[in-house]
């Protein structure tokens, strides 16, 4: 959640174009030296063409010239010691003209000189028209409010990340008082912002707090440009969480379901976690649902098959003799995940139940007749 630069102002509309003015001075003999520098214009960005010329006859000739880098950086050697005027020209400089001069410059001997071409200097914005300096003035207002959005910007995702490590590390408190926060003041981006904070708040058992959070991060997002679709899935599924474990099946699998077709790259990962909410808060019918639904996109995946086993187990009844009986499909979906996990965790309870049962534990799987 990075704010653009506002970095606009051409240089043209600020650049001056001087007549060549004289600056008597005279070389001295000795070793050469050397000049670098950095070209800037008056809004201090880099300029990134041009050539930077050392004269010592008004500009009419220019003993040494060295090109700006893309950078801005120029740098020149095998200079003559004496005094120069620095001299900077763009390729469409006309003759006998020059965009900006600093005079009175002195190369020494064996020595590096550093020397700026800073065009927001004060001798150099005197020279500009007063529209250019209002244009330039404006400009700064701008830059510095940008730089201020940047600021807080950076400040937000820095922020959003403590959260996020916090809700891993399940301090959910710090999260939501950290969140709760920052989006006070309605940021750019704030869905990011009360996704984290919903999440903290589902930790935190808030369940109303949370659904108030996640439908306005929905509003929110929907309403965006580019909608983070990814995002809303998230959303719907956070919403589903809340309807799961306040007693709202129905709800809840309408948002799992909204989730797996906003994103449907992590479709398999909110049915799969449907499918386990339902499983902790006991509701066995929605848990099979919700794992026919997963295993249908994630047909590989073991621990779907024991969580339908599971919920489909809750209605296992006991025959005269005393032998468990399996609903259908019951004892399909529990040789399923054997088949996909041998060495699974859960190896050992199905393996029992199935034995309970009188069932054939079966090394291959097959789907019952539709």
């Amino acid at each position: 959640m990075k704010l653009k630069s506002l970095i606009s102002l051409s240089a043209a509309a600020v650049l001056s174009v001087l007549a060549v003015s004289a600056v008597p001075a005279f070389a001295q003999a000795g070793p050469a030296g050397k000049i670098h520098g950095k070209v800037t214009d008056p809004t201090g960005v880099p300029k990134v063409e041009g050539t930077v010329s050392l004269s010592q006859d008004n500009g009419n000739t220019m003993k040494y010239s060295f090109p700006v880098s893309a950078t801005g950086d120029f740098a020149g050697e095998g200079i003559a010691p004496g005094t120069y005027s620095v001299i900077l020209r763009m390729p469409d400089t006309p003759p006998g003209k020059l965009v900006d001069e600093i005079d009175a410059v002195k190369i020494t001997a064996g020595e590096d000189t550093l020397q700026n071409v800073d065009m927001s200097r004060k001798e150099y914005v005197d020279k500009l028209s007063p529209e250019q300096r209002k244009q330039l003035e404006e400009f700064k207002k701008r830059n510095a409010e940008v730089m201020k959005g940047n600021a807080v910007v950076k400040t937000l995702n820095a922020d959003l990340q403590s959260a996020r490590a916090s809700n891993k590390a399940k301090n959910y408190a710090e999260a939501e008082t950290l969140m709760l926060k920052d989006t006070e003041t309605n940021p750019p981006s704030a869905e990011l912002l009360l996704n984290e904070l919903a999440t903290a708040q589902i930790g935190l058992k808030k369940w109303d707090e949370a659904s108030a959070t996640l439908q306005k991060a929905l509003t929110m997002a929907t309403a965006a440009t580019k909608p983070n679709q990814d995002l809303i899935g998230n959303l719907h599924a956070g919403l589903g969480e809340v309807y799961a474990r306040t007693n709202k099946p129905d709800d809840a699998q309408k948002e799992y379901d909204l989730a797996a077709k906003a994103s449907p790259t992590g479709a398999a990962v909110y049915l799969k976690n449907e499918t386990v909410i339902f499983s902790q808060v006991g509701n066995s019918d929605a848990q099979v649902a919700a794992a026919d639904k997963a295993i249908a996109v994630d047909p590989n995946n073991a621990i779907l098959y024991y969580l339908k086993g599971q919920g489909l187990a809750s209605k296992i009844t006991v025959d005269a003799k005393g032998a468990y009986v399996m609903p259908p499909g019951c004892a399909e979906a529990y040789n399923k995940y054997l088949e996909l996990a041998p060495n699974g965790q859960f190896v050992g309870e199905v393996k029992g139940l199935l034995a309970a049962a009188n069932t054939k534990v079966e090394s291959k799987y097959k789907a019952p007749k539709k």
